[in-house]
């Protein structure tokens, strides 16, 4: 009977564990998730050769992401041989705006602390690479 008692509560334990997390940017969805993410990378996007693509919904050329306040976005380049690239916040709500990075593996974060839509684009290609975070 103990041999039993054990399975269920390891059973339980398991599925609280698997109820407990949300992968997903826009704070809520799958297990109940309440009031959003924050606090770690969420938003993913690629910085490829003349693109921006969401890793997230898969959009790319603009890029569109929805994350909640407080969550971190990251920009790595990927694929883009020696073509520089750069994030460069546009618009009335903006961020701090990277570098222009040549090479794989550069990355760039910013965390949005408050809602809005924030557009951004390359400093090099302009409006050929763009994309928006959308902060809920």
């Amino acid at each position: 009977m103990r041999t039993g008692t054990a399975v269920i509560g390891l059973l339980a334990l398991a599925a609280l564990a698997g109820c407990g997390s949300s992968t997903s940017p826009y704070g809520g969805g799958g297990g109940g998730g309440g009031g959003g993410g924050g606090g770690g990378v969420a938003g993913q996007i690629v910085v490829g050769n003349i693109l921006f693509k969401s890793a997230n919904n898969g959009t790319q050329n603009p890029a569109i992401d929805t994350v909640a306040v407080g969550t971190t976005v990251k920009w790595t380049w990927t694929s883009t041989g020696s073509v520089p690239h750069s994030v460069e916040s546009q618009g009335p709500s903006s961020f701090a705006s990277s570098a222009v990075e040549t090479g794989d593996g550069k990355s760039y974060s910013v965390t949005f602390t408050a809602p809005g839509t924030y557009s951004y684009d390359c400093a090099v290609h302009g409006a050929a690479m763009r994309g928006s975070i959308v902060v809920r």
